[in-house]
């Protein structure tokens, strides 16, 4: 009996083994074949970037995707949990370096569910709650870091220069968006949304790589945009610096609340205006 003539066909997956068949000699001939199998429509566009994340991550270095000192949201642990639990409700994150005064003095990890234990009346003591603090130095690669962080259980790790301080401090989050691109949260917008979001009459949900003149004609404003093309550019314009998430940026009769930042740019805002506030731009 005939099979049918579909049955005859190779898979893709047969197709992808025979095309890569010829084995590539380095790495700059690996991803031409990549590139190929993709304009021959072996491979999405989705599929290619992420065997390219995965290439780049055994090439990177955690000092390259780190979250400088300056940026990392810690808990010391010398305040009381009725002064630092508003900070962990504000930043929204789920893990928490702890220093003893210093970012140099890391003592360890506080996870922010295990403050459900101070809302149940439970006895807390905050040195108590603390998992083991994870060190890594800048050097480390991305694809061992990741590793590890899976053979360990372990979400979190603080970075340390050569000369034992911290530099920084990098989340398996990190790693993994080098892969599969930003992992959207509760902030992100869909691609299809608008730019500029109504929230209420006095607030808006921005992306921060919204240009000027749409913002301008959405708000009713005049920003000039001869230093800056977007509104990211304006935050980082008026902060000095790039923000981090939670930070709140005044412009005018503006307030410009982070949403949503990484280590190299701002993604997500929310901005407001003054019910009563005198003109601006």
């Amino acid at each position: 009996m005939d099979l049918p003539e579909s049955s005859n066909k190779p898979g893709l997956l047969e197709r992808l083994s025979a095309f890569l068949l010829r084995e590539p000699e380095d790495r700059e001939q690996l991803v031409h074949l990549l590139h190929s199998a993709y304009e021959n429509n072996l491979l999405d566009a989705d599929a290619l970037s992420m065997m390219e994340g995965v290439l780049q991550v055994s090439e990177r270095q955690v000092r390259e995707i780190m979250i400088p000192r300056a940026q990392m949201d810690v808990i010391d642990v010398s305040e009381p949990p009725e002064k630092f639990i508003p900070f962990v409700i504000e930043t929204a994150h789920s893990r928490f370096p702890v220093i003893d005064g210093d970012k140099d003095n890391i003592i360890g990890i506080l996870l922010a569910k295990d403050l459900l234990r101070y809302y149940a009346g439970e006895e807390f003591n905050v040195r108590d709650m603390l998992r083991p603090a994870v060190f890594v130095p800048e050097s480390k690669r991305l694809n061992v870091l990741l590793r590890d962080f899976r053979c360990n259980r372990n979400h979190i790790a603080l970075v340390a220069d050569e000369y034992g301080g911290i530099s920084g401090m990098v989340t398996i989050e990190d790693v993994l968006e080098q892969i599969v691109g930003d992992i959207e949260d509760e902030y992100d917008f869909d691609e299809d949304e608008d730019n500029i979001i109504p929230d209420s009459k006095w607030k808006w949900l921005v992306k921060a790589d919204t240009e000027i003149a749409d913002f301008n004609e959405a708000l009713g404003k005049e920003f000039r945009d001869e230093e800056y093309d977007t509104v990211g550019g304006l935050v980082l314009k008026s902060a000095g610096q790039l923000p981090k998430r939670g930070d709140r940026i005044h412009v005018g009769n503006l307030t410009f609340t982070v949403l949503r930042a990484d280590s190299r740019r701002l993604h997500s805002l929310l901005v407001e205006r003054a019910k009563t506030a005198p003109a601006t731009p």
